[in-house]
């Protein structure tokens, strides 16, 4: 068995990088791009019903920005610490359209021991169920629901919708789990003071695996133009996310159980940042800012990067599963240092 090999529930995927959804991942050529890279799975981009969030796409725009919020090049080499700002839209096509689609790519994925996820974001949830009865009927083997696009708040009503609520999101889940046996990932908004709470609430729904956490809305004003940059409030992800993200994936894995699957994303980078997930609970995780910024090529080089990891470590990616989160101590579990404070205050006069 290989070292990278994890499994979420009922599936094993060949390596913990998944290709998460976005523009990247809109049409056939970038589906089959990340295959060929390697991802252990690739997330198709979202589609509903709603034809405001059709036309939401050409109302998108994009800011690559630095830890010093100055604006990047989109050269698809990135620094380190390249942050995405961006309004995001969904698919285009008609339902039917993207189904074939996926269809088709996830034939080929089967012959690359990988999957392509087709992924429904929530606007009308009967309509979401009806999606999703589709995708069972056509063969497919897996369905994420994003109700947590951050998105949500500032796009036109009834575009897509963001769920906070715990007893909402068990509603939604149940509903749509009724409707079908597939595998049933359901993707959770950060915009919460209890993801954890949200998690919960999805496993009584019957999600087989949840997905923590969407990216966060803020608002950024430009020094140069005194405006907003890029006119409105955007979603904003970068490596800066990991630490929160990885604590939710930990407080989850205690509340739910080291059993229980959750998927990280928001914050990951790289290869390290994938075992930094895994460490936390994460037995997989989404890559989507990262690789939409610097390329696929970021796909082939994080499982390059994990495996090298883990070959030093003389571990699987299921034997470090949860190894950090499961040693999480609180500050009361700490030994006293009296005085200690002192060495990280300034001196005087500097």
């Amino acid at each position: 068995m290989s070292v990278l090999q994890t499994t979420i529930g009922r599936l094993r995927l060949k390596n913990p990088v998944i290709c998460g959804s976005g523009e990247h991942t809109m049409t056939a050529s970038g589906i089959r791009a990340a295959l060929a890279a390697g991802a252990g799975a690739v997330v198709a981009k979202s589609v509903n019903e709603s034809e405001a969030a059709r036309r939401q796409l050409d109302k998108t725009d994009y800011a690559l920005l630095d830890s010093a919020w100055n604006r990047l090049p989109w050269d698809f080499h990135p620094p380190p610490d390249a942050q995405l700002f961006c309004r995001s839209g969904l698919y285009q096509g008609t339902f039917d359209q993207w189904l074939d689609l996926i269809i088709a790519l996830d034939r080929e994925a089967i012959r690359n021991d990988s999957f392509v996820v087709p992924s429904v974001i929530l606007s009308d949830l009967e309509q979401c169920v009806r999606h999703v009865t589709r995708i069972a009927e056509a063969g497919l083997r897996l369905v994420e629901v994003n109700i947590g696009a951050p998105h949500a708040d500032e796009a036109a009503r009834g575009a897509i919708v963001l769920e906070r609520d715990a007893e909402r999101v068990e509603q939604i889940t149940r509903r749509v789990r009724a409707a079908t046996a597939l595998p049933l990932w359901i993707k959770l908004t950060g915009q919460s003071e209890n993801v954890a709470a949200l998690a919960e609430a999805a496993r009584r729904g019957g999600a087989d695996a949840v997905i923590m956490m969407g990216r966060f809305l803020g608002f950024l004003p430009d020094l140069e133009t005194q405006a907003p940059l890029l006119g409105t409030s955007a979603a904003i992800g970068g490596p800066w996310a990991l630490p929160l993200t990885a604590r939710w994936i930990a407080l989850t894995r205690k509340k739910l159980g080291p059993d229980y699957p959750l998927i990280a994303t928001n914050g990951a980078r790289n290869g390290r940042d994938v075992a930094r997930f895994l460490l936390a609970g994460a037995c997989a995780t989404e890559m989507s800012s990262t690789i939409q910024a610097g390329g696929y090529r970021v796909i082939s080089q994080s499982i390059a990067e994990l495996q090298d990891y883990l070959q030093r470590c003389d571990a699987s990616a299921a034997e470090i599963l949860g190894r950090a989160a499961d040693r999480l101590a609180t500050y009361a579990d700490q030994a006293d240092r009296p005085g200690y404070w002192r060495e990280f205050v300034p001196p005087e006069g500097r």
